[in-house]
Parts: C-alpha cells; sequence; structure tokens
C-alpha cells in the first residue's frame, strides 16, 4: 500500500475523524473507502445497457429463420464470454 499525503480541509477532516470513532474503525480506513467510491463511480463508471446507442452490423445478408436462432450458441460460446468479462464486468 503506498502512503500519500493530501491537504483538506479542516471541517471535512473533523466529519470524517467524527464518523470514524462512530464506526469504530480509522479514519485513514474510512478515506481509502471513499477514495475507491471515487474511482469506481468517476474513474471507471458502469454503464446501463440502456445507454448504449444501437450499432450497424450492415445490411442483412440473408433472412432468418425459426431453425437459425444463434442466441443460445452465442450466449455459451468461450468468445461470448471473453467478450462480457472485458467489457461489462471491469
Amino acid at each position: 500500500m503506498k502512503t500519500i499525503t493530501i491537504n483538506v480541509s479542516e471541517p471535512v477532516y473533523a466529519e470524517f475523524q467524527q464518523a470514524s470513532k462512530a464506526m469504530g474503525r480509522p479514519t485513514s480506513e474510512l478515506i481509502r473507502e471513499a477514495m475507491e467510491h471515487y474511482r469506481n463511480e468517476k474513474l471507471y463508471p458502469r454503464r446501463s445497457i440502456k445507454e448504449f446507442r444501437p450499432r450497424s452490423a450492415g445490411k442483412v445478408l440473408r433472412p432468418l429463420d425459426s431453425q437459425n436462432d444463434l442466441l443460445e450458441e452465442m450466449i455459451h460460446s468461450d468468445s461470448c464470454m471473453v467478450w462480457i468479462q472485458a467489457f461489462w464486468l471491469r
């Protein structure tokens, strides 16, 4: 773990000290937790699938019929799991 020095206002530090005493945890632990929360929410936020805009994959080459259901194959393929892990499970 890296030791750092930061400058914070007295009121903010006092609030962290009060909270740490109330929780029975070290102030430094709360500050590390706050930094981790900031990193997860601001630097690397998780995006909802609803935020993604549709992309065109080009023109339809041939219509699919009920025999051509690829969803089951896509879900269980190894390459799909690699893609899911790379882009969604950061």
